[in-house]
């Protein structure tokens, strides 16, 4: 597995290199090392082909690396945040979410896309934009190409919303605690979240932080839906022989190792058996690995499958958005926040 390990590694690397300096110069990482690692593997992938010596550590990084990954996520999630925000904006979120993914799935079946990709969609647009793709992707047996094309084209959005989002405070009428729970709800990725509020007001960025964590932790009982009823998904026509399969039979098949220590690390956070000190060497970690996995995954993607299958992710991306936009619009107003 060495040769693939490595250069995994030096993509995510460069990766990694990539958003410190743009931290650097913009303060805030408007294209994340997930999505640089994907886009590099790509261009790698484009243009040389990884022979038989590096494909065991490619295909141990996008999926085992990547199962691990998701177990530590676990680590950063805490049920305080859910408390915390009162149960009103926590059934209006929860609300917010069912209804993205219920919306984007039926958009992207509606425009043809395979129904494994139509997931990965409504899911990174509905909760956590590549986390939550990545987290989903295993769990579904999400072929290498669907994982790609839904991250490019949502990180495209991702970056839009970030520089758009704001319009919304002087066309709308906002007030900065309005404008908060908007980009909280529908803004993808944390960072995102504080770059689209942090030049409106500090309040907005409380409020958008607080609002996007709790629909972070929608990740976990969304990923265990999907296990339950991933042996059900349609086997997707040219994918790899048993890529998609799922097990019948024991509990371990129906809900996977990895969504069972993910909550496992949330509920002993939660109860406090993970010290602080932990939580961010673990997050860190989990961060790394989902970058190495990404990498591996952009180097077993074939630029000409994206291509094909462009226009109607770009539809079906933007239709979703929309969807989540409008929802959280009238959520905002029918809760009557000020």
């Amino acid at each position: 597995m060495v040769p693939g390990l490595v250069l995994c590694g030096a993509i995510t690397l460069v990766a990694v290199a990539a958003q410190a300096l743009e931290e650097h110069w913009l303060d805030h990482p408007y294209v994340e090392a997930l999505v640089m690692a994907i886009l590099l593997g790509i261009a790698v992938r484009t243009a040389w082909t990884p022979d038989a010596r590096f494909r065991t550590g490619i295909a141990f990084s996008a999926k085992q690396l990547l199962e691990v990954a998701v177990v530590l996520l676990g680590a950063s999630l805490s049920l305080g945040a859910i408390l915390a925000s009162g149960p009103a904006l926590l059934a209006g979120i929860v609300g917010t979410v069912v209804i993205g993914i219920s919306a984007s799935v039926f958009i992207c079946r509606t425009l043809g896309l395979p129904a494994r990709m139509a997931i990965l969609v409504a899911c990174g647009n509905a909760i956590c934009g590549n986390s939550a793709i990545a987290a989903v992707a295993p769990v579904i047996g999400a072929e290498p190409r669907d994982i790609a094309a839904s991250i490019a084209f949502t990180a495209v959005l991702g970056v839009l919303m970030v520089l758009g989002l704001p319009l919304f405070v002087p066309l709308a009428g906002m007030s900065d605690n309005q404008y908060g729970v908007l980009a909280g709800l529908t803004v993808y990725a944390v960072p995102q979240v504080l770059a689209a509020t942090v030049p409106v007001s500090l309040l907005s960025t409380q409020v958008g932080t607080l609002v996007k964590l709790v629909r972070v932790l929608m990740l976990g009982p969304v990923v265990v839906f999907f296990s339950l009823i991933a042996a059900r998904l349609p086997q997707e026509v040219g994918s790899q022989p048993g890529a998609a399969k799922t097990g019948r039979l024991g509990f371990t098949k129906l809900v996977p190792w990895f969504i069972l220590g993910f909550l496992a690390l949330a509920s002993a956070h939660s109860l406090g058996l993970i010290p602080d000190a932990a939580v961010t060497p673990l997050t860190r970690l989990a961060g790394f690995l989902t970058v190495l996995s990404m990498a591996a995954l952009g180097l077993g993607v074939d630029v000409r499958v994206l291509a094909r299958v462009g226009g109607r992710v770009t539809l079906a991306v933007t239709g979703s958005l929309v969807v989540l936009v409008v929802t959280s619009l009238l959520l905002i107003r029918g809760l009557g926040i000020s």
